[in-house]
């Protein structure tokens, strides 16, 4: 079906009213339009809740969902291949649980605690994770920045020599735990994507920083200042200079050489990329047969280590819940942010499907059984999951030989464990955190978006000076305030018509499109709501005023008659936007200005019919198309001319530009000739009503 419009002599737009499909006008030309389909309030159904679409679900799932559901890990055993996984599995977990052992003792003493409950949280944790968790390589267990978090929350509450501290730590597993669990049954993992990877990359750039300086105690031998700010940890390490030790100096920087040598190499050669999973061991090893040769007495031992596997306990001192929650929250936000996001980087590269808040369920419930076995708050490593990945995992089993592995050390080895030196240890960290220094994101930002760059720059500086907690409130905060100014003020393009088409593009980035004389087209690329409609309206006024005549076709005429406005990106309007939009109708009208709605979706559309916008606008001037909208203005643009010119310009005498076009494509010449005008052709003497004109370029 197909409306006809007609020219009429008469300046009243709201007096145009529709005429039947397929009528002759008495004066003017008729203008084919698609009809738009107003829908109906007492008619429309709503749309399905996200519980509905829940229930459906979950109404479909077989008994076998419901297991993977529960169980995630069910969904690679009932699919498990013997033949071709398991070998794979047995490298992977071999290769990174002889990575996780001294990780997890070094990583232990960044966080203030004794190295055992380093090896405490890679075991239990890493066999819940493999029942509960759905990614088949991510290698959980103690991590650098969680350690560094701890350390500098309870740092402030209790002596690291205490046992209140130790018992605060695996308090702090078990809230973490619980806080991701009910983040993952209440699918509201999607608050984090809030925190930009701006902020993010600065925050661990500035805190592997932190991390590395902390760690410098062990290869200088005197001890200095627990911050997490890198002034006072600079004033530290300058004033206890006369106290240096070269020996573990020495010794450790050897040891860091060695690390990063074979990391290097482990990354940039296939057939070497063991070396990156052997390197914390050959540090440790080294460093331990060193100390049993020599026996310096410079350099300080990790010491006795209890043998044994961990014990059941309840978590203690639920006093000090309150202060711990702001550290929860963050180690939350981090496992989110890191742990979920190389988990689903995986899985898309192994060709799997991952859902974000499941795996995040499976983080908690390895955090609470954890915690009931001394382990303090433990994610997804970067570094032990890659390795992880390179060696071939296929499944979750190669967790479980890492869980074993942790337990054989912990009956077999720890009398071994306590010759290592910790500036091993050290080394081991500092090594670790060189990767987490992000400057290349930092160049890539300032080369692709310099506000992207200053975020990164916020939050890394804040962080490095002010610490954590501060570092991570402005990141944030920047971040939101950019997403605020941003939806505050959204793109607002005018649009021009391509030639020799019949579509409409933002003339900024397409500066052949043409504009037409008498109407303002605008295109508005985001949802209207009371916080940018005055915004809007500032820039519809600047787009009336603002006439580039020199992209002006059509009828002679010197001021605006119609604002078209294509609302096809508006996927939302609220009734601030809706009662903007009557007072801009309102003012438009004042100065006989006519407002055409082009291409709303039917969420916005009902809305707009609820609040009598349609019925105080007109629903003749509701379209399809940009296209349709502008046919039916131009021709009461037509009929408003001023000028005798404008009248001969547009007399039917005169072939249009789609006329002469297909003229010219029937005698074979290029597109590029037609539009650039290189070529003359004859007019075609059969029009045909259903061709769109296209007036020709104001003289």
């Amino acid at each position: 079906m197909e409306i006809s419009y007609a020219s009429s002599s008469s300046r009243d737009f709201s007096s145009f009213d529709q005429a039947p499909s397929g009528s002759m006008p008495a004066t003017g030309r008729p203008v084919k339009v698609i009809p738009l389909q107003h829908p109906t309030t007492s008619s429309s159904s709503p749309s399905p809740s996200t519980v509905s679409r829940w229930r459906a679900k979950l109404n479909r799932m077989t008994w076998t969902e419901w297991i993977e559901l529960f169980l995630p890990c069910y969904r690679w055993i009932r699919t498990y291949k013997w033949h071709d996984y398991f070998q794979l599995d047995l490298m992977a977990g071999v290769a990174v649980g002889i990575m996780l052992v001294p990780q997890s003792m070094s990583y232990a003493k960044l966080a203030g605690l004794q190295p055992i409950y380093g090896l405490y949280s890679g075991s239990v944790p890493i066999f819940v994770y493999a029942i509960f968790g759905s990614s088949r390589q991510l290698a959980i267990g103690p991590v650098a920045l969680v350690s560094l978090l701890v350390s500098n929350a309870l740092g402030k509450i209790a002596d690291s020599s205490d046992d209140l501290y130790t018992e605060l730590a695996i308090l702090l597993a078990l809230m973490v735990g619980i806080l991701e669990c009910i983040m993952g049954l209440l699918r509201l993992g999607w608050i984090i994507r809030f925190i930009s990877h701006s902020v993010i990359s600065g925050f661990t750039t500035a805190s592997a920083i932190v991390i590395a300086l902390s760690q410098v105690k062990y290869f200088v031998g005197y001890d200095i200042e627990r911050s997490s700010e890198i002034i006072p940890l600079v004033k530290s390490i300058i004033s206890g200079a006369d106290q240096f030790l070269w020996p573990p100096f020495v010794m450790g920087s050897v040891m860091l050489a060695i690390l990063l040598v074979m990391k290097h190499l482990g990354k940039t050669r296939k057939y070497l990329r063991f070396l990156r999973a052997a390197g914390p061991l050959t540090a440790v090893v080294l460093g331990t047969t060193f100390v049993k040769i020599f026996n310096p007495s410079s350099i300080t031992l990790v010491g006795d280590i209890p043998q044994g596997l961990p014990t059941f306990s309840i978590p203690k001192e639920f006093a000090y819940v309150k202060s711990l929650i702001p550290t929860a929250i963050l180690i939350t936000s981090v496992a989110i942010l890191e742990s979920v996001g190389i988990a689903k980087a995986l899985a898309a590269k192994n060709g799997y499907e991952l859902d974000s808040n499941q795996e995040l369920f499976g983080l908690g419930v390895a955090n609470i059984c954890g915690s009931f076995f001394s382990s303090y708050p433990t994610t997804g490593s970067f570094s032990r999951s890659a390795v992880n990945n390179e060696s071939g995992a296929k499944t979750g089993l190669s967790g479980i030989v890492m869980g074993i592995i942790m337990c054989c050390a912990l009956l077999f080895l720890t009398p071994l464990f306590e010759y290592i030196p910790q500036c091993a240890l050290a080394a081991i960290v500092i090594s670790a955190v060189i990767g987490l220094v992000d400057y290349n994101e930092a160049i890539f930002l300032w080369r692709v978006d310099k506000k992207d760059f200053l975020l990164w720059t916020i939050t890394c500086a804040t962080t490095l000076f002010f610490g954590i907690e501060i570092g991570v409130l402005v990141g944030v905060g920047v971040s939101l305030g950019f997403v605020i100014h941003e939806s505050a003020n959204p793109h607002v393009a005018v649009l021009g018509r391509l030639p020799g088409t019949t579509i409409y593009r933002n003339v900024q980035q397409y500066p052949e499109g043409y504009t037409y004389n008498g109407i303002v087209i605008v295109r508005i690329d985001a949802p209207i709501y009371f916080a940018n409609t005055s915004y809007i309206k500032d820039r519809l006024r600047e787009f009336e005023l603002e006439v580039d005549n020199s992209t002006k076709r059509g009828p002679d005429v010197e001021r605006v008659y119609f604002v078209i406005i294509e609302m096809a990106p508006v996927t939302y309007i609220d009734s601030s936007a809706v009662q903007a939009l009557k007072d801009l109708h309102q003012e438009y009208k004042s100065r006989d200005i006519q407002t055409a709605i082009a291409n709303p979706n039917r969420e916005v559309l009902l809305t707009l019919a609820r609040s009598g916008v349609v019925e105080l606008i007109g629903k003749e001037w509701f379209f399809v198309r940009v296209h349709d909208a502008v046919q039916v203005c131009l021709q009461h643009v037509q009929s408003s001319k001023e000028t005798p010119k404008a009248s001969e310009a547009l007399s039917d005498d005169k072939p249009s530009f789609i006329q002469r076009l297909l003229a010219q494509r029937a005698e074979g010449f290029s597109t590029e000739q037609l539009e650039s005008g290189e070529r003359q052709s004859p007019i075609a003497k059969d029009k045909d009503p259903q061709l769109e004109p296209l007036l020709s370029r104001r003289s």
